[in-house]
């Protein structure tokens, strides 16, 4: 097990996570390059305004390519040698897959396998990428544990992220390429996706728009606030993976391997209704939402609920962020940010 690795790929960087995550190691002195290919699937000025953060790091150098252009990809892993890469770049968004499918197959499927090929070749010691909670699909047993099968997907976005986990797999099998999958639930926090719940209900109700609330509001989401999110992927990165001894090929459990191979779910382990977090950001807002009720979403699933045993067990991970005060500071970075 390592120490401690000093050079660090994190893909995604002007993204959400990839932003906090890259945050966080530049603050505890690795140096990190980040990539991202600034698209306008939202907002480009706030990645341009989180990439600025990130820029006021001497450590930190930024690359901007398609994840997809598998020769940029190739020359980067030669060029920079990386010892940990931490793979955060996506096409997100089920409901975008609804309307753009490609877009999924290009980044999600042609990017990560152009990574998978960066690691294997250039000696990285250990990759972790981000899957997703929507990979337990069609699946009701709660809460959801990285033991369950996950062979319904109910959206394309969750299908390539099911895509993602199997070819990691195996190119831990066949080349030995310590991977880590991360499991992600509803992450939420200061300077967060425009299209995600909390962005949308609240840029609405400071705007005194109506906000609209699918399947009637009776869903309940394992909101996870960044910082923890960011918390149990750094201690994740040291922690890399080898092939399981108790592995049994005749009962075989799908978040180990006989491969240098593990899945964790990163989750708040404690799901809240959809009413509750509405009324939760009323609070923080000091206004009362004016609510359109619809039905359910092509792709939606009711409830989300993470089993965290397994990150709990191996790296000590405990969420330590309330609902309350992860939403009432990303209001104060929303107010901060958009001068409300």
């Amino acid at each position: 097990m390592p120490e401690k690795f000093s050079k660090y790929l994190v893909t995604g960087a002007a993204g959400f996570i990839g932003f906090h995550q890259s945050l966080r190691l530049l603050k505890a002195g690795h140096t990190v390059v980040g990539l991202d290919n600034l698209n306008d699937y939202y907002d480009v000025q706030l990645k341009k305004d989180r990439l600025a953060q990130l820029e006021t790091f001497e450590q930190f150098s930024f690359a901007n390519f398609d994840l997809e252009d598998g020769d940029a990809c190739n020359k980067l892993f030669s060029n920079e040698k990386f010892e940990c890469v931490i793979n955060l770049a996506a096409q997100a968004g089920v409901r975008h897959s609804l309307e753009k499918p490609q877009d999924y197959i290009n980044s999600n499927l042609v990017g990560f396998v152009n990574i998978l090929e960066g690691c294997r070749h250039h000696g990285v010691q250990h990759l972790l990428y981000a899957s997703s909670s929507s990979v337990y699909g069609a699946n009701t047993s709660m809460p959801f544990s990285v033991g369950d099968t996950v062979d319904h997907p109910v959206s394309l976005y969750a299908a390539t992220k099911k895509a993602n986990e199997l070819l990691a797999h195996s190119y831990a099998h066949l080349y030995r390429l310590p991977v880590t999958g991360l499991r992600f639930f509803t992450v939420y926090g200061p300077w967060g996706r425009p299209d995600m719940a909390l962005f949308i209900f609240v840029k609405r109700m400071l705007e005194g728009e109506a906000i609209d609330v699918n399947n009637n509001g009776d869903m309940k989401r394992d909101f996870t606030y960044v910082d923890d999110i960011v918390e149990g992927i750094t201690r994740l990165t040291l922690n890399v993976p080898v092939p399981d001894p108790s592995w049994d090929s005749s009962n075989p459990n799908p978040a180990t391997s006989n491969a240098p191979y593990r899945l964790y779910n990163i989750g708040n382990n404690k799901p809240v209704g959809l009413m509750d977090f509405i009324s939760t950001i009323e609070n923080s807002l000091g206004i009362k939402a004016r609510v359109n009720l619809r039905p359910m979403q092509a792709g939606d699933v009711k409830e989300t609920y993470a089993n965290i045993d397994a990150l709990s067990e191996d790296v000590g991970f405990q969420p330590a962020t309330p609902m309350p005060d992860g939403i009432e500071r990303f209001v104060q970075w929303y107010r901060e940010y958009y001068k409300v």
